[in-house]
């Protein structure tokens, strides 16, 4: 992620009050009440949510446009820095902000009042679970609508048009209802600085008669947002890495694990800094795969309970201290809660504060300063990497097949690492692709994104969209399940609109293979789709396009090779068929333990 978005910004009000911009030079300021005669056609609050977005690193808005908010959209397309991306439906518009965000360290999108309010939601309360900076704009109802009993469309037929509102402020930080030009500009800008300082999604709704109205508050050039830095209270800190280093230089054989709120905290360069300090093995939570440099030379693997990397969580189970990062605990990340770890032995760094064991925990600490100053205090010992070396064995490779025999799941997999370098980015999908992404060894530079959190199917067509258009330099390897795609396989057009070269490997194994494992039943298999056929009647000779059926090792291969050579500069699709009991055999492990959490009888009362 780009650290310096957002880790600048800030709503700046002058010290005068005003809510443009300060005098200077004796310059005059321009109130809410000049004359109409002195404010520029073009200081609109279109222009100024424009500019705010070009400004706080938003390159390209995802947008469904409705007529609540078309005037809005003319507005935002006539912003010389920035561009929409038309996308098929709202939902998908939603995923791709997230995946940008991802990326950016903010996105954007914008939809039509309740009917695509209501359709994004989801995709917002997804990157709400993962700390993901989303601006949702949605157009709404005429001001001179409100406070009456008139009955608008896209409605659910009552005059009272909070329904939206009243779904939205529980998966976003801060929401802004825009129908007065009077505080629009301080709406707008309180609710950017909140997005961006809490690293959670913003609502904010615009009256469609608003933007194209010039106002004084927007004549000028809008005030450049200055975050004022957090602070760790100085006390606190010293407190936190004084118990930490005591707790941590008692332990025989220590361990550092990273977690996903690593990104939230910007915390990733101090989390590798306090590594190389202290010599332990480093490992990884899932949900942070791609936060962690995988080719650091402690490196352990992912810290996963029983669908662990191979010897990461002996090591990890086995010490008497161990540091977790960022964590998030929950019933997926424990594998049905089945972890095998002691309170009493870890330490936990959340972005603001520090618990160590059953002890002391210590607030308005931040991650980033906790990490370095406890780098600086916290004796090397590399006693439990030292273990883990003693007993690691290599990862074994699958059996090798004949060329022209059924693919399996594995084997692809094992191709698929040889393609990922510097400049390419994973992005898997919920499912078995979690399993399999997560054993690949990501070299220095790739991107890695996955939404463990949320989870919902379907996630990955539109974050490849929105993670592809943020990163136009890398080449993006999407791994999505036939039952996932089936979700959201609409806006491949917009990839092709979008002239981006993604490779799209879609796993044909026939239903919703991670279900299965969880508990099986009918209602997993799916109805088989030409995916292929499908895609290029998207396509329909528009854009660079290449889809590619396979079905064994030897056709993968050349598959690949196709997508890496000859197709490179073309979004390539290639339809793996797979047997549909073919999975890793982590998600066997994982699936049972699940099920038997999910199963567990009621409490007696």
């Amino acid at each position: 992620m780009d650290s310096t978005i957002g880790s600048q910004l800030q709503t700046c009000k002058p010290s005068n009050g005003m809510l443009g911009n300060p005098a200077q030079n004796g310059a005059t300021i321009l109130d809410s009440n000049a004359p109409p005669s002195l404010v520029a056609a073009d200081a609109t609050l279109g222009r100024h949510l424009a500019r705010r977005l070009v400004e706080i690193g938003v390159k390209d808005v995802f947008s469904v446009p409705g007529d609540f908010n078309l005037t809005l959209l003319d507005h935002l397309i006539a912003e010389p820095g920035l561009k929409n991306i038309g996308c098929c439906n709202e939902l998908n518009a939603g995923y791709a902000a997230d995946g940008y965000a991802r990326s950016r360290g903010v996105g954007a999108c914008v939809v039509t009042f309740t009917v695509g309010g209501l359709s994004i939601i989801n995709a917002i309360a997804g990157a709400y679970s993962e700390n993901l900076p989303v601006i949702c704009i949605v157009g709404g109802p005429n001001t001179n609508d409100y406070g009456t009993n008139r009955i608008l469309h896209h409605t659910i037929g009552l005059s009272d048009f909070s329904q939206e509102l009243r779904c939205f402020q529980t998966v976003t930080c801060y929401q802004a209802v825009v129908n007065n030009l009077e505080d629009a500009h301080e709406q707008i800008d309180r609710a950017i600085s909140t997005s961006l300082k809490e690293s959670k999604p913003v609502y904010i709704s615009i009256s469609c008669n608003l933007p194209a109205i010039p106002h004084p508050t927007f004549t000028r050039e809008p005030i450049p947002f200055s975050l004022s830095p957090r602070s760790s209270n100085k006390m606190g800190l010293e407190a936190a890495v004084e118990a930490a280093t005591t707790f941590l230089n008692k332990a025989v054989k220590p361990v550092i694990i990273g977690g996903p709120k690593l990104r939230v905290a910007k915390a990733c360069e101090a989390f590798v800094e306090l590594a190389d300090a202290c010599g332990y093995p480093i490992g990884v939570m899932p949900s942070a795969k791609g936060l962690v440099p995988e080719h650091h030379s402690r490196f352990i693997g992912t810290y996963w309970g029983a669908v662990s990397t191979s010897f990461c969580a002996e090591i990890v189970e086995s010490a008497d201290a161990y540091l977790f990062v960022g964590p998030i605990f929950n019933d997926y990340s424990s594998v049905g809660y089945s972890l095998l770890l002691k309170k009493e032995k870890a330490i936990v760094v959340q972005p603001d504060r520090v618990v160590i064991a059953n002890g002391p925990a210590f607030g308005c600490v931040l991650m980033k300063d906790f990490l370095q100053a406890l780098a600086k205090k916290v004796n090397r010992n590399p006693t439990a990497f030292e273990n883990y070396q003693r007993i690691f064995i290599p990862d074994g490779v699958p059996t090798k097949s004949d060329p022209k025999e059924p693919l399996r799941v594995n084997i692809m997999f094992q191709q698929l690492q040889k393609m990922l370098s510097s400049s390419t980015a994973v992005i898997a999908e919920t499912g078995d692709s979690w399993f399999n992404c997560q054993k690949l060894k990501l070299p220095e530079g790739c991107g890695y994104e996955f939404q463990m959190q949320y989870g919902s199917i379907g996630w990955s067509v539109g974050a490849t969209l929105g993670y592809a258009q943020s990163v136009p330099d890398k080449r993006v390897i999407s791994c999505i399940g036939d039952g996932s795609f089936q979700v959201t396989a609409q806006d491949v057009s917009t990839m092709l609109r979008c002239e981006q070269k993604s490779i799209i490997f879609l796993i044909n194994n026939g239903g919703y293979t991670i279900e299965v494992e969880i508990h099986d039943g009918p209602y997993n298999v799916i109805k088989n789709w030409d995916y292929t056929g499908l895609v290029e009647a998207i396509h329909n000779g528009e854009g660079n396009c290449w889809t590619k059926k396979v079905r064994n090792e030897g056709e993968l291969i050349e598959a690949i090779g196709t997508a890496t050579g000859e197709k490179k500069d073309c979004l390539c699709f290639i339809e793996v068929i797979v047997h549909k009991d073919d999975t890793s055999k982590e998600l066997l492990e994982w699936g049972s333990r699940v099920c038997a959490a999910n199963s567990r009888p009621p409490n007696p009362q």
